[in-house]
């Protein structure tokens, strides 16, 4: 493919949130990438008529050079809905068909048709709820992708943070905290910083899993039996790895201008930091896969659907880092 423009493709996620709108409102900036919609056109031809902006849609012809985008259009790959949309009203037939998209959109970015995807707000409750085993785009990508490790990283005014585990119910993390997990994670997130964001020697500061990082085991001890040792081998390796360090400080000044990424250890020690910090425009990014995958950090929003209210910010972002990623994969 030629080095520019780049080609992105977007998923817009559940038809009843806001995914269409900021797809919508995207689709009036001036981008040098080629912007690609992957999703049903009669939708998105409604959502901007309910916005009130214009949208022209226009079959991407995948032979063809990507070209940059143009304010008020949009490519896009067709896929029908099941069933009509309702605006903030969740329903499970639609659910293979936000499922078909991100195929789609992953099938482009493996087969060289597209530099890089970004994924829109989806209902995890309502694809479970049709029969499909959703716990998330990170992990569905690394399925799909067959991939068996993969790295949630979060990008946010220069903050970078990294999440050992996923979307693991609280009372499963511990379990999964092991030596081995920690050091894997730890050399998969050295060398695709090295890779993805030209990090030459990445500073990974890795968070404990207790309060107080464990206080030398009297509040638990999963970081004397298997983070330290973890972080001992890695240092061993001549890794540029420290801690583990209490997750109530690491997110202070002090260790923040310090570090390349925060190692957190489960979902939520690390996403209230980031969305306090960065709300609206921060990106998730999903490393390890032999694709380049970017999205938005909040959710579906159905009670704000096709009002104009929905924030495109973050939409925006994602798409930005996607063609500074795309490029340094260049």
């Amino acid at each position: 493919m030629a080095q520019n423009p780049f080609r992105i493709v977007i998923t817009p996620g559940e038809p009843a949130g806001i995914g269409p709108d900021i797809v919508v409102k995207i689709a009036q900036q001036q981008w040098t990438a080629e912007l690609v919609a992957v999703g049903d056109p009669d939708l998105l031809s409604a959502r901007a008529k309910a916005l009130k902006l214009p949208l022209a849609l226009k079959e991407l012809e995948t032979g063809k050079q990507a070209t940059s985008h143009q304010p008020g259009t949009l490519k896009i790959i067709p896929v029908s809905l099941a069933t009509a949309c309702q605006l903030g009203k969740l329903n499970p037939e639609n659910s293979r068909y936000v499922i078909r998209c991100l195929e789609i959109a992953a099938d482009c970015c493996l087969e060289g048709v597209a530099h890089a995807m970004v994924t829109g707000p989806v209902q995890k409750s309502i694809m479970n709820d049709a029969g499909i085993d959703f716990t998330g785009h990170t992990e569905f990508l690394a399925k799909y992708c067959n991939v068996s490790d993969v790295i949630m990283l979060f990008v946010a005014d220069g903050l970078r943070v990294a999440l050992a585990t996923t979307h693991l119910p609280l009372s499963k993390v511990p379990q999964a905290i092991t030596k081995e997990k920690i050091i894997h994670t730890v050399l998969l997130l050295q060398t695709e910083l090295k890779k993805r964001f030209s990090i030459p020697d990445p500073k990974i500061f890795v968070c404990g899993l207790n309060p107080h990082a464990g206080e030398k085991g009297l509040l638990g001890r999963e970081e004397i039996d298997e983070i330290e040792p973890a972080i001992k081998e890695l240092i061993a390796k001549k890794i540029n790895v420290i801690g583990p360090l209490p997750a109530d400080t690491i997110f202070t000044e002090k260790y923040l201008k310090n570090a390349d990424v925060i190692l957190a250890m489960y979902h939520d020690q690390a996403l209230p930091v980031v969305k306090y910090l960065g709300f609206g425009h921060a990106v998730n990014v999903t490393l390890g896969l032999p694709i380049i995958r970017t999205s938005v950090d909040h959710g579906t929003a159905l009670d704000i659907a096709g009002t104009g209210e929905a924030d495109a910010t973050s939409l925006a972002a994602a798409i930005q880092l996607s063609i500074k990623l795309s490029d340094k994969k260049e």
